[in-house]
């Protein structure tokens, strides 16, 4: 299944004065904190586009000026880190996404904006890939699983206080209420990294052999399956994802105006991941890894092609509470695959992973943008849900585990 492993310098750990238990921490408050922003713009998207009198396309747009540098910076910030030392990355990466994020409460105009979201998607994008590789360096084997499913965890929850408390915020004072809310929120991250890392972070003690870097991206690539796991993420980014922007435009045609509501809807989306969390261990043995992904794709594609009837907000609701289960079926079976497309150049996998799947929700807007203005809304919601259901079944199609061999198998005669 994997390609052979290239030889990789091993990672520097950590100053030995940091314990372990205080790194994991301060990592799941800066996946917390980091996690509000993915989602947070989403609901307030018509009241953005009313205060700053711009359209509503142009305006949805704030969410592939964030996602696509933060997709197209990871591969130079996680080298970066290895060179200059991860703790002292992410508090600099922490300390830029609290400014460019105070700075956006203050624009007086959609390209200033923009250029906030570009400057915190940039620096967003070396923090959680970071915390995934601090956690290797601290945490045993054995224990990892926990570990990192307490980032996930953190994950999660941000993205659901993110796109529910922005509408209330919004409704109750302003758009720009939620870029201040969301500041002082990264700026707790900051003085978290400050005092978790023992001030502004620790370089490593030995540097990492760059030339190393374009021989682990090439094992990566050159694993077949490494096309269907890089592919089928970048579809779930631009059909799944790339509809969020338009939910609270989406839900105005229902006459539903409050932008609470819309943060309420896209808040399911992580409601569905933590029931996924609870029912994993016993779907996975029932029905199989690649059953899981048919019916991911299947249910992913079901429910964009319910949202072309323009259902009440409740009904939408349990549509994204049924994205968020979905979505975890089908991309959390792709991750097992990335992990093993190349074992020795794991970190440089997952960043491609996050890569393609950013890229997607980057240029998802643009597609539901331009396709809701030239064929109009059925059309390109059916389109994009037919895509999701081919996705799922080609994944699962292709991606799969070997199989043991026999044990009652005769032995294979050796050649001579």
């Amino acid at each position: 299944m994997s390609v052979p492993p290239p030889d990789q310098p091993t990672a520097a750990p950590p100053p030995a004065r940091l314990p372990p238990q205080r790194i994991q921490a301060t990592l799941v408050v800066v996946v917390f904190a980091t996690s509000l922003f993915f989602r947070a713009v989403d609901p307030i998207i018509p009241k953005i586009a009313a205060g700053l009198n711009e359209p509503l396309g142009s305006v949805a747009l704030l969410a592939t000026a964030f996602a696509l540098p933060y997709a197209l910076i990871q591969p130079l910030l996680g080298a970066a880190a290895d060179m200059l030392g991860k703790t002292r990355m992410m508090f600099a990466c922490v300390v830029i996404v609290t400014v460019a994020t105070f700075a956006g409460a203050f624009a007086t105009s959609l390209p200033v904006l923009m250029a906030t979201r570009v400057v915190a998607g940039a620096a967003a994008g070396g923090l959680f890939p970071i915390s995934l590789a601090l956690v290797g360096d601290v945490v045993p084997v054995h224990l990892r699983q926990v570990a990192v499913g307490r980032l996930l965890a953190g994950s999660m929850l941000g993205n659901l206080l993110g796109a529910s408390a922005s509408g209330v915020v919004a409704d109750q004072l302003s758009w720009q209420g939620v870029f201040v809310m969301d500041g002082f929120f990264a700026l707790a991250a900051t003085a978290a990294t400050f005092v978790g890392f023992g001030g502004p972070g620790r370089k490593p003690p030995t540097k990492v052999d760059l030339s190393q870097i374009p021989a682990n991206y090439r094992a990566i690539f050159s694993n077949p399956l490494a096309k269907f796991c890089f592919g089928g993420v970048f579809v779930e980014g631009v059909f799944l994802l790339g509809l969020y922007p338009f939910v609270a435009q989406l839900l105005h045609q229902t006459g539903e105006v409050r932008a609470s509501i819309a943060g309420i809807v896209i808040a399911g989306f992580g409601v569905g991941g933590v029931i996924y969390s609870v029912i994993i261990g016993r779907l996975l043995p029932l029905l199989g890894q690649n059953r899981l992904m048919i019916i991911g794709g299947v249910l992913q594609g079901a429910g964009i092609m319910a949202m072309a009837l323009l259902p009440p907000w409740q009904a939408q609701l349990a549509i994204f509470v049924m994205f968020g289960c979905a979505f975890y079926l089908l991309h959390g079976s792709i991750q097992i695959f990335v992990t093993e497309l190349a074992p020795g150049a794991r970190s440089s996998a997952t960043a491609a992973h996050s890569t393609f799947f950013f890229a997607g929700q980057s240029l998802g807007p643009v597609f539901y943008r331009y396709a809701f203005a030239g064929v109009g809304l059925v059309p390109s919601l059916l389109l994009g849900g037919l895509i999701l259901m081919v996705n799922g079944a080609v994944c699962a199609t292709f991606l799969r585990q070997p199989k043991p061999p026999r044990q009652d198998a005769p032995p294979q005669p050796r050649p001579r």
